[in-house]
């Protein structure tokens, strides 16, 4: 059975993600070594800051589902825990990003009024560092506890495998400890996920425009990246689900559990658009609405706001009312592909008006989907490696899908 859940993580799929990593990285190199490098670095910011936060958001649900007790959602916990693979990369990406700092902080060498005490570049780096630093370590001291409970016993098949269950021999696990030790992981990671995701938002997202400032954005970022992880977890869990040569299932019943959940979280995020959005406008403030004006009135800005709220709010809003439409893993791939692609035009519409303030149309480029492919391989890449290290966990979640259905 292992070796039937591995066909779908075999070699072809390795390639094809190592072909989208060449293909984005060749792409970005040429382009930062180019005349246009601030192009190519702030494609960079937005794949980073989505794909972090679709790791990110897509591993809390796992550490939910355990904190309220969900037993419905054990073969998605597989799935959204696959996503901790990915935290390294993120991390590595991050302290790249600090050699394109002169392109994508336009605050740089200007007047900041006070500002800068908060915004300068080492001490932003180092505590956004230490921040996902600390969430990552919290989500693999999660990962680990969890582990003990869903490895079959003399499951030893690959390099992780063996040095967990070195590990465990030497310090034999008390499963009452365990669990307690898993709970508290899990309550911490949601805590630092709320305040790093706050923090990763004000830093990287709000500082662009540092003359604009809300409250509200902090709670906006983590909301989004749990939206976001939500659609990667059914994404990945639907294609499993639907290959005919891997023994993974996912019943009916909780494909439309979790689509209820990403209906929910799509209307929070409407709501909290929304709910930004009229405060400023309350409140009428010039250095609060120049900026919602410059992103929902001007163009080429405003169709961008328009296509963002449309296919990231509305559409998912009125196709996600349909309760058989959740069950459907295929109408489901495409329907979290439309919210992903969407979330990835907010990011731009977020950073873009700060970017090219002369824009007289969408500054989108054939480059930008290239390093955004690149991207891609990288998160597939991670994903792989992590079925490929753990390939039991796909038929003992099946299996125990089964046993709770009956």
């Amino acid at each position: 059975m292992a070796h039937n859940a591995s066909k779908i993580i075999g070699r072809p799929l390795i390639v094809i993600f190592f072909i989208f990593l060449i293909i984005g990285s060749i792409t970005f190199v040429v382009q930062v070594t180019g005349d246009q490098p601030e192009e190519a670095w702030q494609t960079y910011l937005i794949n980073f800051l989505l794909f972090s936060a679709m790791a990110q958001g897509g591993f809390l649900f796992s550490v939910m589902m355990n904190t309220v007790k969900a037993k419905w959602s054990f073969p998605l916990s597989t799935v959204s825990e696959a996503f901790a693979a990915f935290f390294p990369i993120s991390l590595v990406l991050f302290l790249i990003l600090f050699g394109g700092s002169a392109y994508v902080f336009p605050w740089l060498h200007k007047d900041l009024h006070g500002k800068e005490v908060w915004l300068n570049l080492p001490f932003l780096f180092v505590r956004d560092f230490i921040g996902t630093l600390m969430l990552y370590l919290l989500g693999f001291a999660y990962l680990y506890h969890a582990l003990w409970f869903k490895l079959p016993s003399g499951s030893e098949h690959s390099r992780f495998q063996r040095l967990l269950a070195h590990h465990w021999i030497k310090h034999p696990p008390v499963s009452e400890q365990y669990q307690n030790r898993k709970r508290i992981c899990g309550n911490l990671y949601i805590l630092a996920f709320a305040l790093v995701l706050s923090l990763i938002g004000f830093d990287l997202v709000m500082s662009m425009d540092p003359n604009w400032s809300s409250t509200l954005f902090g709670a906006y970022t983590f909301i989004q990246s749990f939206y976001t992880g939500l659609a990667a977890v059914i994404i990945i869990a639907a294609v499993l689900h639907l290959h005919p040569q891997v023994n993974f299932m996912v019943l009916p019943s909780q494909f439309h559990d979790i689509g209820k959940l990403l209906f929910a979280f799509c209307m929070v995020w409407g709501d909290f658009f929304y709910v930004q959005l009229v405060v400023i406008w309350y409140g009428n403030i010039p250095e609060e609405t120049a900026y919602i004006i410059r992103r929902t009135i001007i163009p080429p800005w405003n169709s961008l706001a328009w296509a963002v709220f449309l296919f990231g709010f509305v559409i998912p809003f009125l196709i996600l009312i349909n309760k058989k439409i959740k069950t459907i893993p295929g109408a489901m791939i495409i329907l979290c592909l439309t919210i992903i692609i969407s979330l990835w035009l907010e990011h731009l519409l977020l950073l873009g008006p700060t970017f090219f303030p002369y824009a007289t149309h969408f500054p989108l480029k054939l480059t930008d989907g290239l390093i955004s492919i690149g991207f891609v391989g990288l998160m597939g890449g991670s994903l792989t490696v992590f079925f490929n290290q753990f390939p039991e966990l796909i038929n003992r979640q099946s299996a125990e899908t089964i046993e709770w259905k009956r």
